[in-house]
């Protein structure tokens, strides 16, 4: 079957399926960082954990450090893992949404093609 003898709506589906995979791409990547994001805030959070009460604790503000409360730095890596947490899991219900769309549309367009060998 040549792409002039493909039926518009095979390459629909066809298009929809290079679709499919480039958001699975995107998704899968914005995964990869989030993932690197929660490993860097879950590391800050132990050095900030294992330092003394009394010590002297800085945070990074664009390109400068600047001096900071313990308690409060604590929290708002607690805040941020927790946001970082549910970007992670809405992306890998996505992942797996995508994933299985991708499956359904591969089987779909598999039987297509076989059923239009067989008629031929």
């Amino acid at each position: 079957m040549s792409t002039a003898e493909v039926p518009p709506w095979l390459q629909e589906q066809l298009a929809r399926y290079e679709q499919l995979q480039a958001t699975l791409q995107s998704v899968l990547v914005q995964k990869q960082q989030v993932e690197a994001e929660l490993t860097e805030i879950k590391n800050a959070l132990e050095e900030l954990e294992g330092a003394p009460d009394g010590a002297e604790i800085f945070k990074q503000a664009g390109t400068i450090l600047v001096r900071s409360n313990k308690e409060k730095l604590e929290q708002e890596l607690k805040e941020r893992k927790e946001l970082a947490e549910t970007r992670l899991n809405i992306l890998s219900k996505q992942e797996e949404r995508l994933r299985q769309n991708l499956q359904e549309l591969q089987t779909k367009i598999r039987e297509v093609l076989e059923a239009g060998r067989k008629a031929s």
